[in-house]
């Protein structure tokens, strides 16, 4: 890994300033006040402002917005984070534009994109259901072929952004008795279609999901994505996107994990803690050991790639969060706020739900022990004792 620090020429280290300026603008303490009391994870003004300054359309590669080079692109990134942009609804929707220019029509191209531009269409996921877990291809939602329409019947959980969103890109149903992977078909189904209904859902740090309902859901075939029964390579590079199985780029400009925005918010409230201990760490030494083994498992985490990172971090989460609570005394279940102690509160509710997106620890555990150890599936049942052998 290289860590050489970036040497900015003067046009870069003035872009760098501009889009600093404009996230001063326009991500104000309001808009972070408003975020944290709604829990969407996004924000309808400074969506629009973005939109029309090009920026949605420069994250896209189209036409239309600042030219972002690699480096370009990651001083704007980084820059984003710093400000704290609410950015879940728009993360789901760049995640399924390339789904619709690579398997839509272009009618149902000419229909999104431009919205998706001037920041009036948002994309969610339609994955998980209510009693499906983690395997998205173990789907119920059924999709039934009614002329040129399609009838879609079923449930969707943890539709998040959905009641901010214009379309859901849905996983169904088409074959029941194919195999799994061979049975699902995708979708962009317009959210305003009768028989969608939203329900909210809050999470315990706050953070508010859906529940989405598709009772006779009546959509044209336009808005299919790619092949009949051929959902899963339709779905495939979204969902790769999303577990953070990707290859690194040799210049060391992204993320090294999915969940590096997580990662670095957790090193903001270990930072945060450590300043508002600071009496207690003089004065205790096991206080100053919890928090450098913190600190020290954070930098750990933080350095691990792809599946890695999103193991290690959410893990380390998990593993520091009491620590840090713990180290900061009562105060630290106070509420979040400008005034309030250092986030440790929302990081140890967060720390659960950072386990689960996407998939769950031990599904990712067992996918790094297949695709990249080589060993066995795993045997869930019990296995039978031999014939002759005492039971035990």
């Amino acid at each position: 890994m290289n860590f050489e620090r970036v040497e900015l020429s003067e046009s870069d280290a003035e872009f760098r300033d501009e889009v600093d300026a404009f996230l001063a603008e326009h991500v104000t303490d309001e808009v972070r006040r408003r975020d944290r009391e709604t829990g969407d994870n996004f924000d309808e003004g400074l969506h629009q402002a973005m939109a029309a300054a090009g920026w949605l359309a420069a994250e896209l590669g189209m036409p239309g917005g600042p030219e972002l080079d690699r480096l370009r692109r990651r001083l704007w990134d980084l820059s984003k984070r710093r400000a704290e942009v609410p950015w879940v609804t728009w993360g789901t929707t760049a995640i399924v534009v390339p789904s619709v220019r690579n398997h839509g029509s272009r009618e149902l191209q000419e229909e999104v994109l431009p919205g998706v531009l001037d920041g009036s269409v948002r994309l969610c996921l339609g994955y998980t259901e209510p009693d499906g877990g983690s395997d998205v291809a173990t789907c119920r939602t059924r999709a039934v072929r009614a002329g040129d329409e399609w009838v879609i019947n079923g449930a969707k959980m943890f539709t998040t952004g959905a009641h901010n969103c214009r379309y859901v890109f849905l996983i169904t149903n088409t074959d029941p008795e194919a195999p799994k992977h061979k049975s699902l078909t995708m979708f962009l189904v317009p959210l305003d279609t009768p028989g969608v209904e939203i329900q909210g859902l809050r999470t315990v740090d706050g953070d508010r999901t859906n529940i989405v309902y598709y009772s006779d859901v009546r959509v044209p075939d336009r808005y299919r994505l790619g092949e009949v029964n051929q959902g899963w390579s339709v779905l495939l590079g979204p969902l790769n996107e999303e577990h953070g199985v990707v290859g690194a780029a040799a210049d060391g400009l992204q993320d090294v994990s999915i969940l590096t925005h997580q990662g670095l918010t957790m090193a903001t409230v270990v930072d945060r803690v450590s300043g508002l201990a600071a009496g207690r760490i003089a004065e205790d030494r096991s206080a100053a050991y919890r928090l450098g083994r913190s600190v020290a498992k954070v930098e750990a985490a933080l350095s691990a790639p792809h599946m890695f990172g999103r193991v290690a971090l959410a893990q380390t989460m998990r593993d520091i969060a009491p620590d840090l609570m713990d180290v900061l005394g009562p105060t630290a279940a106070l509420p979040s706020g400008p005034d309030g102690p250092a986030d440790a509160g929302y990081l140890y509710r967060w720390a659960p739900l950072c386990g689960i997106y996407g998939g769950t620890l031990e599904v990712f555990r067992n996918m790094i022990a297949q695709h990249v150890l080589g060993l066995g599936r795993p045997a869930y049942g019990r296995s039978k004792p031999k014939v002759g052998a005492a039971a035990g």
